[in-house]
């Protein structure tokens, strides 16, 4: 049997993230309430009233209308409606290489696509995001390692777990180097929405690039993952050929994810959303941000500019996944460990909650940072983040 390389950042979540007191782990805002969605373009009847049939296979028509209109020049024969961006990712993939095809990945980034490459038999490549240059891809780096050979680059914008936004100019970059030797473009773009200093959305790959593939869901910039609702926008028979692989692994997403998400992105709700999340993003990391500041010895950051996560560099003598074992066992806070990432030494911390909630978890982390730099009696003296002398003016 071929060796298996295990999800560690999804296996570690699925084991804890409903246990611990608090969990940090996730990517997203503090989820959306289904009353959020409810209004003009959806009311309680309305739901009442839905069949629980099957819906299109490859998503409803209006759902697709919504989801081509986000993106210059798409048709709803360009989106395919997937099981969340996880499952767009997977049959994408599946649909683009072949065993011994040579992919190029993006690193950090979330490892769904290079541990496919790896159980897959494909040949994985990475290049680099920059810490000392503020996250910024290495395109040297990814110029020297493409090849003729290269079927698929694999990038995140914004990126997880950094938070870094890519510029025109590094866009361009990537794309040029796609197109020199003819090579797909994936782009996870599910974080674009969920700016935290700006209210200008981060540019989608589509649309410069004849062979791009622009993944995406509802979960990150909506806050609404448990719809499960994510897709992938490509051209025509491309994304007929990446639907035949949909038939074989989920057919389709459900008649209420449909319907809900056809709401979500209404002209009406969406921009409420979308701004909902923003406002978690900007009042978490203002807090996340002063606990920051008091950790000046352990702690480093680049700061995010967007999603509701931020992965500091710690200065202390751990390994970040047993840096989060610990943490799990000792304070029942799950947090994101950098190797779950490809890069030790970090933790992916997540700051889009609710503030008393978020003061808490935080609290837990100081106590084990402190047994670990200076001994437990320290602890004794700590004064609580959540006290309000020390909360930012929002």
């Amino acid at each position: 049997m071929t060796e298996f390389y295990p999800f560690a950042l999804e296996h570690i979540m699925s084991d804890w993230e409903q246990v611990v007191d608090y969990n940090l782990s996730e990517s997203g805002a503090h989820p959306a309430a289904l009353h959020e969605l409810l209004g003009d373009s959806l009311t309680v009847d309305d739901l009442l009233a839905t069949e629980l049939n099957y819906p299109q296979v490859e998503g409803t028509l209006k759902l697709r209308e919504r989801i081509a209109a986000l993106y210059p020049g798409a048709s709803p024969e360009n989106v395919l409606v997937t099981v969340g961006c996880a499952e767009a990712n997977y049959i994408t993939v599946q649909t683009i290489l072949e065993p011994g095809d040579e992919m190029v990945v993006m690193m950090p980034n979330y490892l769904q696509i290079w541990g496919m490459g790896h159980n897959y038999g494909y040949r994985v490549s990475t290049f680099h995001l920059r810490e000392e240059d503020g996250w910024a891809p290495d395109l040297d780096e990814l110029a020297g390692i493409i090849s003729k050979e290269t079927k698929l680059i694999a990038v995140c914008n914004p990126n997880n777990p950094t938070g870094a936004i890519m510029t025109e100019d590094e866009m361009d970059g990537v794309v040029a180097a796609a197109d020199c030797v003819g090579a797909w473009l994936l782009a996870d773009e599910v974080y674009s929405g969920a700016e935290r200093l700006t209210d200008e959305q981060t540019p989608s790959f589509w649309g410069r690039y004849d062979r791009v593939l622009a993944m995406n869901s509802l979960s990150k910039a909506y806050g609404l993952p448990g719809l499960r609702v994510g897709w992938v926008v490509a051209p025509e028979s491309t994304r007929n050929a990446i639907w035949r692989r949909h038939e074989y692994t989920t057919i389709s997403t459900t008649m209420l994810s449909n319907t809900l998400a056809t709401a979500a992105l209404s002209p009406t709700v969406r921009p409420r959303l979308i701004q909902r999340v923003r406002n978690y993003i900007r009042r978490g990391f203002d807090i996340f941000e002063e606990w920051l500041h008091r950790h000046e010895e352990t702690f480093s950051l680049v700061p995010p500019q967007a999603a509701a996560i931020a992965f500091p560099r710690y200065e202390l003598d751990v390994n970040s996944t047993e840096l989060t074992e610990r943490l799990i066992h000792e304070k029942s806070v799950l947090v994101g460990a950098g190797d779950h990432f490809g890069v030790d030494k970090h933790l992916r911390i997540s700051f889009g909650l609710p503030a008393d909630y978020l003061y808490a978890a935080l609290d837990r982390i100081h106590e084990l940072i402190v047994e670990l730099r200076d001994g437990r009696e320290e602890t004794e003296t700590h004064t609580p983040t959540s006290q309000a002398s020390l909360r930012p003016r929002l």
